[in-house]
């Protein structure tokens, strides 16, 4: 019975130990300074898309946006 007991403790106290070492692991990659690289949207992500269609001011009307122009 008491070996039984012994084993376990060992085995409990082997993944306690294995659990804290990854974790300290991915907290040291998390950390590791990297570096930086700007993202270009290119022209088609920056072109002017909105337009004010009837549809777009019946949507402000009907929610009672204040009146632009």
């Amino acid at each position: 019975m008491q070996d039984e007991r012994q084993s376990a403790l060992s085995r409990r106290n082997f993944l306690r130990a294995f659990g804290g070492a990854s974790t300290a692991a991915v907290a040291t990659a998390a950390f590791v300074p990297t570096e930086a690289h700007a993202y270009d949207p290119g022209e088609e992500e920056t072109r002017a898309r909105y337009q004010e269609t009837d549809h777009v001011k019946t949507f402000y009307r009907v929610n009672g946006y204040p009146k632009g122009k």
